[in-house]
């Protein structure tokens, strides 16, 4: 069988990837736990090493890895290379910082000696989706392999040549062969995978019903697993905001990577007192943003990944309408091109403020008080992120503990930085990525106690 991805831009076939059959499952489970058992004894000097070359290796190619995931999934080019060196830098904060991280935690106790060791755990499972074919395998492989673990990856079947090249990254680079693996596999090997006794956990990026299907089964297995699955992200804007700063700010949180970004700004709450101000330059600057060819630099929209997805956010739109919405700008599809668009009127119960929107859509609201504010934000089944402006210290510290999201912005949009533990609550998922509490996701926190 084939995997085949196609250009969403020119419709084009970009590759055909034969996909894995059972002995080559076989083969790569058993190489990786071979590795593993050899990577475990390395020092973190030497991991280091091979993760300060993976970063220069990246930056070396960005351009031509960054065309692969324009050409699978009409990422505009220029993101795409940020993308990548993106990668790099969350490479050389693990190499620098996971001696720290993982270094034994002394606890007083009546024994002579107690303490915690952070030790690695075998073979993790990446199952990761399309939206950002290097980043998302990035943040996941980086922490592990600094930790002594060893990374099989199942990436999203139109980004298979990308997932090729994540691979011939660390080959490159000169990391043991099987240190990470891409396995070209359908969806329905997955459930068999997490079952193979020398997985030993399972991190996964992607929709509700993929991310529960796989934790039932991790579950069943009692494996780990860690989930990040989407959100409906709040941009709220007071009206003591940074007025340009917070306009130009909204338009890159929610229209970013064509709009397809779990912590995209996806429900835009504007006070009464700033509305009719703030739409009109929003309007503008929306308007402005450029659309065209992902390979042109100059292009900020590109096309959506497939036209399925660009179909199903039309239907997300019209539904939004129907129930009594306005699209301000935009609203139209041209195969998987969809123009920027601002529908205002939305309520709570309209599909655009209730489920999450996966593309360069954002439902505008309007509210007149904090307490308002923070009731509509925590009107979500999500709970990834939420950004606010205002230029009021006393109203941030009042507000960041009230609401239910995995993180707080405050006068800048939600991103991932390697320095910050990433990660959602509600249906946006459970555990963390990134910084001290991603690398421990992972490891085996063995009490030692010496008396």
């Amino acid at each position: 069988m084939n995997i085949i991805s196609n250009n969403p831009y020119n419709h084009t076939e970009v590759a055909k990837i034969k996909a894995f059959n059972l002995q080559e499952i076989e083969e790569t489970l058993a190489l990786a736990q071979h590795t593993y058992l050899e990577w475990r004894t390395t020092s973190f000097s030497e991991r280091a090493e091979h993760l300060h070359n993976v970063a220069l290796e990246l930056e070396n190619n960005k351009e031509d890895y960054a065309k692969t995931m324009t050409l699978e999934m009409g990422k505009p080019i220029s993101q795409a290379i940020a993308e990548v060196e993106k990668c790099a830098w969350v490479c050389r904060y693990y190499a620098d910082n996971a001696p720290d991280h993982l270094a034994p935690k002394p606890i007083e106790t009546d024994a002579t000696k107690s303490f915690v060791r952070y030790e690695p755990i075998g073979v993790v499972l990446a199952v990761m989706p399309w939206n950002y074919p290097f980043w998302q395998v990035f943040r996941f492989i980086a922490p592990a392999l600094m930790a002594g673990n060893i990374g099989v990856l199942k990436h999203a079947s139109n980004v298979m040549q990308s997932a090729q090249n994540i691979q011939r990254v660390f080959e490159r680079a000169g990391l043991p062969k099987g240190a990470f693996q891409n396995m070209p596999v359908g969806s329905d090997r997955i459930e068999n995978i997490v079952r193979d006794p020398r997985i030993k956990a399972i991190t996964l990026t992607g929709s509700k019903p993929a991310g529960a299907a796989v934790a039932s089964t991790a579950a069943s297995e009692i494996k780990k697993s860690v989930l990040e699955l989407g959100g409906s992200n709040a941009l709220v804007v007071f009206d003591d905001c940074d007025f340009e700063q917070t306009v130009a700010t909204c338009v890159q949180a929610r229209f970013q990577n064509t709009g397809q970004s779990c912590i995209a700004g996806k429900r835009l709450l504007l006070h009464d007192k700033v509305y009719d101000k703030f739409m009109d330059a929003f309007a503008k600057a929306v308007l402005q943003l450029k659309s065209g060819d992902p390979l042109d630099k100059d292009t900020y929209i590109g096309v959506m990944a497939r036209e399925d997805l660009a179909i199903e956010l039309e239907e997300q739109l019209k539904a939004t309408v129907d129930a009594g919405a306005k699209v301000l700008v935009g609203g139209h599809r041209q195969k998987a091109y969809f123009e920027p668009t601002i529908v205002t009127g939305v309520t709570p119960e309209m599909s655009i403020f209730k489920e999450e929107t996966f593309g360069p859509v954002i439902g505008v609201t309007r509210f007149s008080s904090d307490e308002e504010a923070v009731e509509l934000v925590n009107q979500s089944d999500f709970g990834l992120g939420v950004s606010i402006f205002t230029e009021d210290t006393a109203r941030i510290e009042k507000l960041i503990p009230l609401f239910d999201d995995g993180a707080v912005f405050v006068n800048d949009m939600v991103k991932s930085n390697p320095n910050l533990p990433f990660g959602g609550t509600k249906i946006s998922g459970y555990g963390r990525e990134l910084s001290l509490d991603g690398i421990q996701e992972f490891v085996n926190k063995k009490t030692v106690y010496i008396k």
